[in-house]
Parts: structure tokens; sequence; C-alpha cells
């Protein structure tokens, strides 16, 4: 489930980490690689945590009257750091084994307790995940298999409460370098954005449901549902080829990652947040009120 967050929280550090290094004489890469090699011989689940609470949208993080609406270093020894603070909108965090915490914002000098980013494992000692609710949620617990989907494994939310979390020096891959916090949320949206071409799959099965229905209804050859399915089709496909696009015209960073096209990625995300909820009231259109108003 979701490895798109972790795999875009793994690019974005791997150019930034070897940026930090270039510039401050840090060895944030070497640890870094030596956590994804981890990662990888392990086949762990990366939930990336960037959003914060923020608290007051018009003042940074060393302005806030509560220093914890961001997440920040309270205390540093030999082993390492411990913060506190939380992380929200935290989507399959509970599904994930690792927690990488990053900034959310731009960062001036005043802020450098708050530049900080470190590898957690998802049960360590101070981590409390308050769960929320999707608006489907409850449906997969009910009788009968109408709309299970995936019924033991699927989305979910959280708001995670760090309560002094002690991260060692070797999961710690920004202390402080607070010029460097916008170029990894940068970064990290880039790629994020462009991870949404991932919506396209389930754009698919939404247009092939529409298009058996229309089929079970007799319709299939009607103009305006043909017309519809067309329509669904090229939005769905629109998300996908600016997505595609994004990865196509990637450039190669000095670190040796590559790093998708920042434009198209923004497009990318921009459609989006509209054309698949111009598929779903398409969908509902060719299924007729049946679909719309089915009770529980």
């Amino acid at each position: 489930f979701q490895r798109c967050v972790g795999m875009d929280a793994l690019n974005s550090l791997h150019s930034t980490t070897f940026e930090i290094d270039e510039k401050h004489g840090t060895d944030y890469h070497k640890r870094f690689l030596e956590f994804v090699k981890m990662m990888q011989k392990e086949n762990f689940v990366i939930g990336g945590a960037m959003t914060d609470p923020k608290g007051d949208r018009s003042k940074g993080p060393s302005e806030q009257e509560d220093p914890d609406l961001f997440t920040r270093i309270v205390k540093t020894d030999e082993n390492g750091v411990y913060v506190s603070g939380a992380k929200a909108h935290q989507t399959g965090c509970i599904n994930s084994h690792w927690i990488i915490l990053m900034p959310t914002i731009r960062l001036t000098e005043a802020d450098k307790d708050w530049a900080i980013v470190g590898a957690i494992p998802a049960d360590a000692k101070g981590v409390t995940y308050i769960y929320g609710r999707q608006s489907c949620d409850t449906r997969s617990m009910e009788e009968g298999d109408i709309d299970d989907g995936n019924a033991k494994f699927g989305g979910q939310e959280a708001l995670i409460i760090l309560d002094n979390v002690f991260i060692p020096w070797d999961k710690v891959f920004m202390n402080g370098e607070y010029e460097f916090a916008s170029m990894l949320v940068e970064r990290f949206t880039c790629y994020h954005r462009r991870s949404y071409v991932c919506k396209t799959g389930l754009g698919d099965v939404l247009i092939g449901a529409a298009a058996t229905i229309a089929d079970y209804n007799g319709v299939p050859k009607v103009s305006h549902i043909k017309d519809k399915i067309i329509e669904m089709t090229h939005l769905n496909e629109t998300i996908f080829a600016a997505g595609i696009a994004s990865s196509h015209q990637g450039q190669k960073m000095k670190s040796g990652v590559f790093l998708n096209d920042d434009m198209l990625a923004q497009v990318c995300k921009h459609n989006v947040t509209r054309f698949p909820y111009e598929i779903s009231r398409l969908a509902q259109d060719i299924a007729g009120g049946l679909v719309v108003t089915l009770p529980s």
C-alpha cells in the first residue's frame, strides 16, 4: 500500500543530502545511502511525514505561540537528537514500517531547531497516532461484499504526535541546515505531484465499470453515452500524460538521481484536483440514480 510518499522522500533526500554535504562537509549522504540499503534489503514501507499543523500560517516556526506546531529538535546528546511536534494528514502511516520526518516550509536562521530530517521506526517510543476517518471507511466492515474494496489494507489518515522521540545520528539527514529546507520541500513536492499519475489506475477501473453498466442497461451505442465514456477517457489519459511527460523531461542532479520536470508535475497535480471529480460525475450520469442513491 502507498509506497509513493516514501519513494518521493528517498528521491528528494538523495540529491539534497548530497548538496548539504557539498557545502558543509557533513556525512548525511553516506548515512542516507546506508538507510536506503536497509530499506531495500528488508522491503520496508516508508511514510514520508512532511505536513505540520502549522498554527498561524502568517508566522514561521520560531514565531509560533506553541513551538510544537512545527516538528523541532528539543534535545541533543552524543547518541542523537530528540524531537517533538506533530505531522498531520498522514495517509498510510499506520501501514508503514518507517517514518521519515521532514520540514514542511522554507526556514530562516531563527528556525534552525526546526530544520530536522530523520528516520524513525513507526512504533518508536514517544510516537502517538490519532486515527482519522475517510468518508468510505466503514463500508468494508458492513455485511455483504458489494463495496469491500481493499478490506484489510485500505487507506486511512492519522495525526502523528511526537513527544521527545529519539533519532540516532545515523538516521539524521539534516540537522540545522535551514537554508536547504526549501530545496527539500520543492523537490519532494515535484516528485510527489508527478506521483499522482497513480490516480489514473482508479480512473481506468471507473471507466470500465461505467461502460459495463451501459452494457447492462442496453445503451452502449447511444451517442451521449459514448461521448461521456470518451470524455472520461480523455480526462484520465490527460492526467497520465502530464505525469509521464514530467518524468520523461527529468534532469540528472549532482548526486546522480533524476528530478522530473517541475512545471509538468504541477500540471499533473492541478489535473488531479479537477478531473477525477468530473470522471466520477460522468460515471454517475451513465449509471443512473441506482448507483448514486444506493443504500448501505
